[in-house]
């Protein structure tokens, strides 16, 4: 084979390129690695509102890494113009988690190591990654962070007030602190030694504070 004839193509001769036996091997690899990348992100979502819709895209996203470097890998001429067309290609959907890059990533890698042959690598890398998600996803603090909104009129209510959830808390720190005339926001990180959260009653009582919010977060402060 010359350097000219790498680069001659013809439709028929791309028709029997890839064998059915290949495409249907690939197809359904690359599905059940996507809905073993799909289960994989429902047991260890931790965010505020699970989409199932990306769950979906995480096994479409797969098969159709697949298909293409399938179809790359068979072809010089092709692999050039995907490269091409793909390179146009721009996705403006925000990421909220930073965890779901990782799947996202995990399903375009399968996807491409799947279409290239490599299976035992595919298959085995995806079991240990899955495992390692499942296994550090899933770890629970010791004791969970929350947020505590404090609206004081004073100085004294608010002195009073942090007193009090530093005896309550095995941890207090504040935030941030909003002055105002006659009124004072204090944001609080607290941990709980237990799941008692009866305290935050017994803070809105303190004479001077005019209320007491208790938030569970996720440990990320944004001020």
């Amino acid at each position: 084979m010359t350097f000219s004839d790498i680069f001659k193509s013809s439709f028929l001769e791309n028709v029997v390129s890839v064998t059915p036996l290949d495409m249907v091997l690939c197809m359904v690899l690359a599905f059940a690695i996507g809905l073993f990348i799909f289960f994989i992100y429902k047991k260890t979502y931790s965010g505020v509102m699970y989409s199932s819709s990306f769950g979906v895209t995480l096994i479409a996203l797969t098969m159709i890494t697949a298909f293409v470097i399938l179809a790359v890998t068979s072809n010089v001429v092709l692999s050039l113009g995907m490269v091409g067309a793909l390179s146009i290609v721009r996705f403006r959907t925000a990421i909220k988690e930073p965890l779901d890059i990782a799947f996202l990533f995990w399903a375009i890698a399968a996807g491409i190591v799947l279409a290239a042959g490599l299976i035992p690598l595919a298959v085995f890398g995806s079991v240990i990654i899955g495992i390692i998600l499942l296994v550090f996803s899933n770890r629970k603090e010791s004791s969970n962070p929350y947020i505590v909104v404090l609206q004081c009129t004073g100085h004294e209510s608010e002195q009073e007030a942090v007193n009090y959830l530093e005896s309550k808390t095995k941890k207090c720190v504040v935030k941030s602190k909003t002055a105002r005339k006659g009124a004072v926001e204090l944001n609080l990180e607290v941990r709980l030694s237990d799941d008692n959260t009866d305290f935050i009653n017994t803070l809105s009582e303190i004479t001077g504070v005019e209320s007491a919010v208790l938030v569970s977060y996720n440990g990320d402060y944004m001020g």
